[in-house]
């Protein structure tokens, strides 16, 4: 099966949905969006990251930034902040350039590497993009951290295409249904940048009035 382009969804998505799958459908079914300071600072080393005008070439790697992807099967569609294109023997051919060479994505993200897959569910994402469209196997990536200054090493398992391909799978599915889950307060959700949109802390009284009750309570406290 392969989807319309019209059909596609944002790539970068997948890292919502593992997250939190309201938050996913917040998002990008209802279009819902807030800033907070962790989102500001993404964005600020994304930009830093991204030049769709440039690529360089150092010794025997060429660079390229903001390189868009798509993928037909999985009906997504979206950037790698950067894609190294390594020589070796055993590789893809690019115009303009002698030689074989191997794909190696990288995703930027602030702070340090999380206890979580989502970055490299998104990252995995990318690869299996790349793989589609060069017609090639990408074995590694990585992802930059910015707090750290490092790069985390991720190797591409069937097992985490599998969890992408059927996360992408239940993405479209929710959203040709237009469905947003019902709330599921965790932990986690006092970092996201929607807990003011989602109010997670309603999912935890009985009734809106006993919220407000709640509320009042606690101000006056």
């Amino acid at each position: 099966m392969e989807y319309r382009e019209e059909d596609f969804l944002m790539l970068s998505g997948i890292q919502h949905f593992a997250f939190c799958r309201r938050q996913w459908a917040l998002i990008h079914i209802e279009q819902q969006w807030q800033e907070n300071e962790y989102t500001v600072a993404g964005e600020l080393l994304h930009k830093n990251a991204h030049d769709p005008y440039f690529n360089e070439k150092r010794k025997d790697v060429i660079v390229s930034r903001s390189m868009p992807v798509f993928s037909r099967t999985m009906g997504v569609s979206g950037e790698c902040d950067i894609v190294e294109f390594r020589k070796s023997d055993d590789g893809i051919s690019i115009h303009g350039h002698r030689g074989l060479y191997d794909v190696y994505p990288i995703e930027y993200k602030k702070g340090s590497p999380k206890d979580t897959e989502i970055d490299i569910l998104q990252l995995t994402a990318q690869a299996m993009c790349l793989e589609e469209m060069l017609s090639t196997h990408i074995q590694v990536g990585a992802v930059f951290y910015g707090e750290t200054r490092r790069r985390q090493i991720v190797v591409f398992s069937e097992e985490l295409k599998e969890q992408v391909s059927s996360s992408f799978a239940e993405m479209h599915e929710m959203y040709d249904r237009r469905y947003t889950p019902k709330v599921r307060w965790s932990k986690s959700c006092n970092a996201c940048s929607l807990k003011d949109i989602c109010l997670p802390k309603l999912g935890k009284t009985p009734s809106v009035k006993g919220y407000i009750h709640k509320t009042i309570t606690e101000d006056c406290g």
